[in-house]
């Protein structure tokens, strides 16, 4: 049954903690009393926590029974606990962490789940069947653009089994320490976003001609992908615009064209087929997060996470500094003690990363998660680990790496939004979950990303951006488990061709590499 929204409410996570987040819209006012007893010293606006009892000077301040920081004075009960007073606590040391040694609780498989994909050669299943155009670098970026907006007006319209047609643009390629240590990274994100399912195996590439990255380099004989059904190696066509042939733009334009059209009668031959849902390959992610995310979008995503493990399929969350502060909980959670070691390993290569440039993991939250209640990225990280659900990790990726197995990844990246979704693209993944609080219009042109809102409020005002609305969880119209299985059903009926918001209003994010090597 619905609360009244009337009544004022508050949400404390865990028994323990000493502090709770209001939930009613708009915050409450000074003298709100709740059912308890306990009284409001001044307005706290929605999200925000009240102090439930007082909390002396250094006293821990704790918030899923985690000490998300410490007291920077007297607190009374009914106070406002503001960014302020919340002194962050140091960052958990990678040493003597408990080592996969929680047993994950049993989860019978779950069958008969299926959706309607396109199968792949190489034995993948994309949800989408999109034309992608590679580019080796930012400067073949704009003829490109040109050359996608003709090829969807002028031949598009004659492949109705084709989905799109996508650039790959990015800002790599050339003016860059190439041979540097860390540009394996960039280099390796362009080349497995090129093979993602949802491209149907056709690997088309536009190149200047003088550029750093050559396409021989891009996809060297070693990595090009083997074709299933035939064992022959399939080269990637390129269009390289220095070419001595082209003479005059239009001319760079018709050979991108021409090549495409190749591409899009292969294409166009694919049907839609039923496939298992244990072929879903799903990353999960959070951005403009807000106090709720880890108390109904995270949550409900975490019990479609256990859903799609228990199908067979595959899962990655990420974010490194979003789950840092929570490195006890998965590495305890790891099947073995080399996934354990994987994990740490990443940890600590991130946290020297942010070393050498002066910053540490502080720097993740933005003012929009503070306006949403969220004091530090020890609370942050609270909310975030729980999309990963229950089940034990299997598996970690670092940056740019594709995925080779099923079952729960995490898959090493930085918290930002499109970064990550980048890199879970460059992993495989044919469907992307995206939980936000304080809203975005975040998308991706080659996989549908479904968007989950926090709130209520949020998703009433977004109502044509949001996808999901996990808020009536805080307002007690649904249960976290409802929730779940509604988005479970939903990523089922979106991976057989059912438009995300995002799709139908075709927004979507550049390509944004992550690229530590240094720039010449």
């Amino acid at each position: 049954m619905a609360a009244d929204t009337q009544t004022p409410l508050f949400i404390r996570m865990h028994e323990k903690d000493n502090v709770a987040i209001v939930v009613n819209d708009g915050g409450l006012p000074a003298g709100t009393q709740f059912n308890n007893g306990l009284m409001l010293r001044e307005a706290i606006p929605q999200g925000h926590k009240v102090a439930l009892i007082e909390i002396a000077k250094d006293q821990a301040i704790t918030r899923y029974n985690v000490t998300i920081g410490y007291a920077q004075a007297d607190i009374a009960a009914g106070s406002w606990i503001q960014e302020a007073l919340v002194q962050l606590p140091p960052a958990r040391e990678l040493q003597n962490l408990p080592i996969a040694n929680r047993k994950a609780p049993e989860m019978p498989a779950l069958e008969g789940y299926t959706f309607q994909g396109f199968r792949n050669a190489d034995g993948s299943v994309g949800t989408r069947n999109i034309l992608a155009i590679t580019t080796t670098v930012q400067c073949v970026a704009g003829v490109v653009d040109y050359a996608v907006k003709r090829i969807k007006e002028e031949l598009l319209p004659r492949y109705p089994n084709v989905d799109d047609v996508v650039g790959l643009e990015h800002s790599y390629g050339c003016g860059v320490a190439i041979d540097a240590p860390d540009a394996m990274i960039p280099i390796r994100t362009v080349r497995n976003i090129s093979l993602n399912p949802n491209f149907g195996g056709q690997t088309m590439v536009v190149s200047l001609g003088c550029e750093k990255l050559q396409p021989t380099r891009l996809f060297p004989k070693s990595v090009i992908p083997i074709q299933a059904q035939t064992q022959e190696q399939a080269e990637p066509d390129v269009v390289c615009l220095q070419d001595a042939g082209h003479i005059g733009f239009q001319s760079m334009i018709t050979s991108i064209m021409q090549t495409a059209e190749k591409h899009l009668d292969k294409l166009n031959q694919r049907q839609r087929e039923t496939c298992p849902a244990s072929e879903l390959v799903v990353g999960v992610q959070c951005g403009g997060s807000d106090a709720f995310s880890g108390v109904t979008a995270n949550p409900a995503v975490g019990f479609a996470t256990d859903l799609l493990v228990r199908a067979g399929a595959t899962v990655m969350f990420s974010e490194v500094t979003e789950v840092r502060d929570g490195i006890d909980q998965l590495t305890s959670r790891a099947a073995t003690p080399e996934i354990a070691e994987a994990m740490i390993r990443e940890m600590d290569w991130y946290d020297q990363y942010l070393k050498r440039g002066g910053v540490d993991r502080s720097a993740n939250t933005t003012p929009g998660n503070k306006k949403g209640g969220l004091s530090n990225i020890v609370e942050k990280a609270m909310g975030s680990i729980v999309k990963s659900g229950s089940a034990a990790i299997t598996g970690v990726l670092s940056p740019g790496e594709k995925l080779t197995q099923k079952g729960l990844i995490y898959a090493a990246t930085p918290a930002s939004d499109f970064i990550c979704g980048t890199l879970q693209t460059a992993a495989g993944m044919n469907l992307h979950i995206f939980t936000t609080g304080r809203g975005t219009p975040y998308g991706l042109a080659a996989v549908p990303v479904i968007k989950v809102a926090t709130r209520n409020d949020l998703a009433r005002r977004w109502h044509d951006l949001m996808d999901i609305n996990a808020g009536r969880i805080a307002s007690g119209e649904a249960t976290i488990e409802e929730l779940g299985w509604e988005l479970f059903h939903f990523m089922l009926e979106v991976a057989s061709g059912k438009k995300t918001w995002a799709e139908y209003w075709k927004l979507h994010n550049a390509l944004v590499l992550f690229n530590p090597a240094p720039i010449t």
